[in-house]
């Protein structure tokens, strides 16, 4: 369980309207923990990255506040903006330049004295020390976007904002990275707010999991509660013999018969053994087959993933936010 002190940055009431009457955020508010990797998921517009503008200072709020560390970030940016790391989605950088020098360059706006021992570190950490003198100009767009967190790290943070990190690079590159973001959130207590397309990404690496839609906060929950509280898991039962249609018995317990009579499909939340008001438990079910000399070859478990359950979620957003208050 969290406490205030656990808590580095609060998003407090904040909204961003334009002139020509769009709403892009309604009443936002989040506490974002030290050390913790929170993934920030919503639909294309749901203001995800307006969200991200706001707290980094490259966009105004029309009302709220976001606090770090007990200062307001709008007021004490020449103050907080050497705490905040970004990787944006744009590959903006120095065409020109070499990669160490655009790295150097970096830590040097921040008013930091040279490293070259944690340099050499973080260019390894992401492949890059062999392209160091290499111009950005040379580079393919993946290794572009490693240089952008490169950039974003090097004057070691207290939390890093990743907008959509690795959008359009090669596996080799998400890997670098994801290892790199988990041994920092380990060892160095860096806090990562990450946004991403790749719903996977944030079902292996997140601690909790914040859903936007529509400029609104729908929820904000622990990863494994979330998954236990929406997923479910379904349990494919094949059959020794096959049936043409259920036995009586059976037609009370939630099951389902597929594959042409030769396995029987049941579905059961993951945070309890009940499929529904309605059906059997898994213990039950088991019973009853042997009760009706029902023979069992094989039994196959799937669980929802993170995918799934956020799709769901948007789809009966009312229903999901009252679930999380019960």
């Amino acid at each position: 369980m969290q406490n205030e002190n656990d808590i580095v940055m609060s998003i407090k009431g904040i909204s961003k309207s334009y002139d020509n009457g769009f709403t892009a955020l309604k009443e936002v508010n989040l506490d974002i923990h030290r050390g913790e990797i929170l993934a920030l998921l919503g639909p294309n517009g749901a203001g995800k990255t307006t969200l991200i503008g706001i707290i980094t200072g490259l966009v105004k709020a029309s009302s709220g506040e976001v606090v770090m560390n007990g200062l307001n970030t709008m007021q004490h940016q020449r103050q907080l903006r050497q705490k905040i790391g970004l990787v944006p989605q744009e590959l903006l950088t120095e065409s020109f330049e070499t990669v160490l020098n655009t790295v150097r360059f970096s830590r040097g706006l921040f008013g930091l004295a040279p490293n070259p021992a944690f340099e050499e570190q973080l260019l390894k950490d992401l492949s890059l020390w062999d392209k160091r003198h290499n111009k950005i100009l040379s580079l393919s767009g993946g290794m572009k976007r490693r240089v952008l967190i490169a950039k974003a790290l090097i004057h070691e943070p207290e939390v890093l904002f990743l907008d959509e990190p690795t959008a359009g690079v090669d596996v080799e590159l998400r890997h670098d990275l994801w290892r790199m973001i988990r041994r920092l959130s380990q060892d160095e207590s860096l806090t990562v707010i990450l946004t991403t397309h790749y719903i996977e990404e944030a079902e292996d690496m997140a601690d909790r999991i914040a859903v936007i839609n529509a400029g609104e906060i729908m929820l904000v929950e622990e990863k494994e509660r979330l998954m236990q509280q929406f997923g479910k898991k379904t349990l494919r039962i094949k059959l020794k013999e096959p049936l043409t249609e259920l036995p009586k018995a059976l037609q009370e317990a939630a099951l389902e018969l597929v594959d042409n009579g030769q396995s029987l499909l049941y579905t059961y939340h993951q945070d309890g053994d009940v499929a529904n008001q309605d059906g059997a438990s898994l213990s039950e079910l088991i019973s009853l087959l042997s009760a009706n000399d029902i023979e069992i070859l094989d039994l196959i478990s799937q669980k929802s993933s993170l995918e799934e359950i956020f799709v769901s979620l948007l789809e009966n957003q009312d229903g999901a936010a009252k679930a999380l208050k019960e």
